[in-house]
């Protein structure tokens, strides 16, 4: 760092695992989407072994169903297990990825929006998604998978923490 210029003090936050998990519901919806995800795959490869019927086509085929069941099955509970967020009145925390795990750490001065989504599928099993928006390069902060209410909830309470904290946000 040059001479002349001084770092500001970076707020000190603790460095911990967020405490809350979303809601068991979320397994759900994950499978849902893996199974569409897994139909997008599967319809191609069935229409070839229509089609072509070769012994390559119907290996495709089984390699793909199979490989795409075990995904539905595996991942959405594996995610439950890792998937976690927490807010605290100096931070927003998430973990979240099966394969390459992801911690974000928020402070909540830097918070600039709070959204909330409700996919048709969410809306069908009562969960919602919160987006918090931040002045960060790397993006806004999902918390993915809670309780539609709970996040109503945690958008508002994000919402009154944030108007109550100093700085603006950049």
């Amino acid at each position: 760092m040059h001479a002349d210029v001084v770092a500001a003090p970076l707020p000190e936050l603790p460095l911990r695992p967020p405490a809350n998990r979303v809601h068991p519901r979320a397994v759900t919806w994950w499978r849902l989407r893996a199974a569409a995800g897994l139909l997008v795959l599967v319809v191609p490869a069935l229409a070839l072994v229509i089609l072509v019927g070769t012994a390559w086509t119907i290996a495709l085929l089984v390699a793909t169903a199979a490989a795409g069941a075990a995904y539905v099955v595996a991942v959405p509970p594996w995610l439950y297990r890792i998937a976690r967020w927490e807010v605290t009145d100096r931070a927003v925390y998430t973990l979240h990825g099966w394969l390459v795990r992801e911690w974000r750490i928020a402070p909540i001065s830097r918070v600039q929006t709070v959204d909330t989504q409700r996919g048709p599928l969410q809306q069908l099993l009562g969960l919602a998604d919160v987006t918090v928006t931040t002045a960060s390069a790397r993006g806004a902060v999902r918390i993915r998978g809670l309780a539609a209410d709970d996040a109503a909830k945690l958008a508002r309470v994000l919402t009154e923490t944030t108007h109550a904290t100093p700085g603006d946000a950049t």
